[in-house]
């Protein structure tokens, strides 16, 4: 590897990191990144909600149906007086229309409360819908702002990578590839140089037997912060 070269590249490419950095920390793309997530987590978001709307729909449906047959059960004792004339025990039918009734209650009661529940349902899916009719026109000013800035960076940006390739050509390939996979880590610097026996970015000590791989232009990879150290 040419170090040099490779020092050369890391010099040059911080010019393009720090348009990078700018572009990321910009109001523009904080703005098309929101929106963006936004939309991209909207659609699941309404499957949910129509999923949940839809087994309440079959609870309420099933209770509708519990309450139709307890109806039809204490219209059985609209022949009550022919039951008892016959010597029909009272009490058992006393009884049974009260369990009735109970029951008849209860089923009322769940069923306000499901189509309380149904309700606010289809009420937050009606709200997101128009959440997400109204972050599609914020993500398209969004990206637009964005894509302007970025132009504004586009021919700087272009030069310095025309320079990077230059640079690159005097650089071993597997230490190339090996940089830019670290580029694509958010990590830099990428290499550095030994300072006090220690990385001169995060301080850790490497071990005796990595920092005799340093000498005579060998580099190494740090433990911690996983940068490429080099000594002289």
């Amino acid at each position: 590897m040419n170090l040099q070269a490779m020092l050369n590249y890391q010099e040059t490419d911080r010019e393009l990191y720090a348009i990078e950095r700018e572009l990321a920390g910009s109001e523009e793309r904080k703005e098309y990144v929101k929106w963006k997530k936004f939309l991209e987590s909207a659609p699941e978001k309404l499957d949910s909600l129509e999923t949940k709307a839809t087994s309440l729909k079959a609870e309420a449906d099933g209770l509708v149906e519990q309450y139709e047959k307890a109806e039809e059960f204490l219209k059985e004792f609209g022949s009550l007086d022919e039951l008892l004339e016959s010597g029909a025990d009272v009490s058992f039918y006393k009884k049974k229309a009260q369990s009735v009734l109970d029951k008849l209650k209860k089923l009322k009661a769940e069923l306000s409360a499901l189509t309380a529940n149904i309700n606010a349902t289809n009420e937050e899916y009606q709200k997101l819908k128009k959440q997400v009719i109204a972050a599609q026109k914020n993500y398209r000013d969004a990206s637009e702002k964005y894509a302007s800035i970025k132009a504004t960076k586009e021919e700087a940006r272009k030069t310095i990578e025309a320079k990077l390739s230059v640079i690159a050509k005097d650089i071993d390939a597997e230490m190339m590839e090996k940089y830019k996979n670290k580029r694509k880590e958010r990590i830099f610097p990428v290499i550095g140089k030994l300072f006090d026996k220690r990385c001169p970015f995060c301080s850790m000590e490497p071990p005796i037997a990595a920092r005799n791989k340093l000498t005579g232009g060998g580099t190494i990879e740090c433990d911690s912060c996983h940068r490429i150290i080099y000594q002289d």
